[in-house]
């Protein structure tokens, strides 16, 4: 496995290769498996700072301060917790054969996009019209 994982390190899916072949397919398994970690991780070390960062401060303004930087905080930690969960989406679609294909046209994402945006679920063109309908809406 070790050999593997050596060699995965230094693979770079190319265009030439049959679309979203076992190679590749391993490759972003472990780039998502890879990333998920390193958001735990961070995650974990955001917990504990907040757990022992818990002091009664009697400044109102140095208080206030320390509000605000936890709710920073916490608000970053929601985000990651919503990443993860579009990453254990994407780990889902490469097991179901899924991961690649646009959602919408069925047709497979540019690998670019994919190393950019591991998590894409659409095309870049189908994401652009996506967000112009989106804008669209908006303004209305």
């Amino acid at each position: 496995m070790d050999g593997m994982d050596i060699d995965m390190k230094e693979y770079v899916p190319d265009a030439s290769e049959d679309f979203m072949n076992e190679r590749q397919k391993d490759f972003f398994r472990m780039r998502l498996n890879d990333w998920k970690n390193d958001i735990l991780r961070e995650s974990q070390e955001t917990v504990s700072t907040l757990q022992n960062d818990t002091r009664n401060v009697p400044d109102a303004a140095d208080r206030a301060s320390e509000e605000t930087d936890r709710a920073i905080e916490l608000r970053t930690r929601d985000r990651q917790r919503k990443l993860i969960c579009k990453i254990d989406s994407a780990l889902r679609r490469i097991d179901e054969g899924e991961y690649g294909y646009c959602e919408h046209t069925g047709d497979p994402i540019n690998l670019r996009r994919l190393m950019a945006r591991p998590t894409a679920t659409l095309s870049l063109e189908a994401q652009e019209s996506h967000e112009r309908k989106e804008k669209v809406y908006r303004e209305e």
